[in-house]
């Protein structure tokens, strides 16, 4: 990789849309500035974010994680900063390794930040992943706000942070073209996704979001598993809660079982590939973009 240029591969899940960047065996060096270049829809490839593909034993993030998952998903938002887990990405990101036969068809295991994710191919093409624990709540008095409209908010953690607002029609968060304001100051240091919901009745929600460090896209797979953890409250018993989650790009299914972990059902979709030139690379980023082996 070092002088030459970067594979790509360029997938959707129900339109949220990633750039993935094969990196097997570890040497590349996914700088901010990168990432950036990578996802900008005019001057880059275009993408609400980017999957480093990588083995897990050749990341320093993923290598715990190795005897358990042979693959690391490294996703990055389209500002560049790292984030601890992607719904729609890891199933695009799953696709990708069965359609390159990188893995075996079956059962799968990924490492993301949050953690391995088992990921399931079902026979009508979509790919279900068990996300873990949705919890809620997080931190308390959350309100969230678009010009002169405030709402409470629920916190719920599916491995990275959500603020949901029910709402009677998603059209009330307006064009989302700025970050809602989400209090009290300093509730979520790290940034929250903010999720804008409507309840349909039967079960069947609409969602609208705004991502951190990406702005609203057509989808979010870990918002639409936070809006109906938030939807099924405290589950202690009973059946699985499943919730049709319509959202800009299409709809997903949402599992929420009683003790709190959610499944994550829809399609994955790959679209393109191609190389990344090493011209282009040297313009965004003059500085050094690999790592040298083990290093």
């Amino acid at each position: 990789m070092r002088g030459g240029g970067i594979s790509w591969v360029k997938g959707h899940g129900t339109e949220n849309d990633f750039v993935l960047l094969l990196d097997p065996d570890g040497h590349l060096e996914l700088s901010r500035e990168l990432v950036r270049a990578v996802c900008d829809r005019r001057a880059g490839v275009g993408g609400d974010g980017v999957l480093r593909v990588v083995r897990s034993a050749a990341d320093p993030e993923g290598a715990a994680m190795a005897d358990d998952a042979e693959w690391f998903m490294d996703y990055r938002n389209a500002d560049g900063e790292a984030s601890e887990m992607c719904g729609n990405g890891v199933r695009v990101f799953a696709r990708h390794l069965l359609d390159a036969e990188l893995v075996a068809p079956g059962p799968l295991r990924i490492g993301t930040r949050d953690g391995v994710k088992d990921v399931r191919f079902d026979a009508d093409g979509h790919i279900t992943v068990n996300m873990g624990a949705a919890s809620l709540p997080g931190p308390a008095d959350v309100t969230v706000s678009v010009g002169r409209q405030s709402w409470p908010a629920t916190s719920v953690s599916v491995g990275n942070p959500h603020a949901v607002v029910f709402v009677d029609d998603v059209a009330e968060a307006g064009d989302l073209r700025t970050m809602p304001y989400v209090g009290p100051d300093g509730a979520f240091p790290d940034g929250v996704n903010v999720e804008f919901v409507s309840e349909l009745g039967g079960r069947h929600l609409a969602m609208r979001v705004y991502e951190r460090g990406v702005g609203e896209t057509r989808s979010c797979g870990t918002g639409a598993c936070a809006a109906a953890a938030a939807a099924a409250g405290r589950v202690d018993g009973g059946p699985p809660l499943v919730y049709a989650v319509d959202v800009l790009g299409g709809q997903l299914t949402v599992t929420v079982h009683p003790d709190g972990h959610v499944d994550l059902t829809g399609p994955a979709v790959l679209v393109a590939s191609g190389e990344l030139l090493p011209q282009w690379l040297i313009s965004v980023v003059p500085t050094a973009f690999v790592r040298t082996p083990g290093g």
